[in-house]
């Protein structure tokens, strides 16, 4: 896939797999709205009641009303955690929800990136991009939109032990510089249902915790209050706590 410089908005002449973010397009785009209303159809009234049961526990309602704007982070360890996410925030919400996806797997071929353009509102991050023009196209779509809520992985990468790991220093940079507070979540029992070097999952049950809204903060006092908030939940989350070098790259979302 060529690289491509976002500051361009001319959106006609941007690649196919961009033009469904709102900055470009500024327009309602009904395919995309119907395509979204099956999918949410098949992920909330079959799926994840009948294959996987998934429990929500906490109201998105009070959050959505007061945080137009916000970076929502979970645990990540399972392809199943972005469509649980997705299925646990209420439909009407879903036009300005969005997840920071990576580009080499969300849009990797056809099938996938018409399914992460319009099922997922994917923003694709090159995670080799040196330049970080996809860190700076999710930052002026923080600044830009007047709502807007950004799911994000800021462990980098699913976890293979299904343990939490230490966070990057992306969610901290994209608060600080956007003003955007962070909302957490924590799914339970994704790794058991979907461990990573699995073909797809096994039916059970799934839980999300709806958790409280964290200002923007350095990834320091990120990390320790999601951990803090996490073991009230379950205790053992959590993976050995690393050394984040302060030179730590953009580059690792998901």
């Amino acid at each position: 896939m060529k690289k491509w410089n976002y500051d361009n908005e001319q959106w006609t002449r941007l690649p196919s797999h961009i033009k469904h973010l709102p900055l470009f397009t500024r327009h309602f785009d009904l395919f995309s709205f119907l395509i979204r209303c099956l999918w949410r159809f098949i992920l909330r009234g079959l799926f994840f009641r009948f294959y996987i049961r998934l429990k929500v526990i906490g109201s998105y309602a009070p959050i959505y009303k007061n945080h137009p704007r916000l970076l929502v982070i979970s645990n990540h360890s399972s392809h199943l955690d972005a469509i649980s996410i997705a299925a646990s925030i209420p439909f009407l919400y879903w036009k300005d929800l969005f997840i920071a996806a990576a580009k080499d797997y969300f849009f990797s071929n056809g099938f996938i990136t018409f399914f992460s353009q319009h099922c997922l509102g994917a923003i694709p991050i090159d995670r080799k991009d040196k330049k970080g023009e996809a860190v700076k196209l999710c930052i002026n779509l923080l600044e830009q939109l007047d709502r807007m809520w950004l799911i994000m992985f800021p462990e980098g990468t699913r976890s293979s032990d299904g343990l939490i790991h230490q966070f990057k220093r992306g969610v901290s940079i994209f608060a600080e510089k956007t003003k955007t507070p962070i909302l957490f979540l924590y799914i339970e029992g994704n790794s058991g249902l979907w461990p990573k070097g699995r073909i797809f999952a096994k039916p059970g049950k799934l839980k999300l915790h709806v958790g409280p809204v964290q200002p923007p903060a350095s990834i320091d006092i990120i990390f320790a209050n999601y951990r803090k908030w996490v073991e009230t939940i379950n205790p053992k989350a959590f993976g050995e706590q690393v050394y984040i070098n302060p030179d730590d790259s953009l580059k690792s979302f998901v």
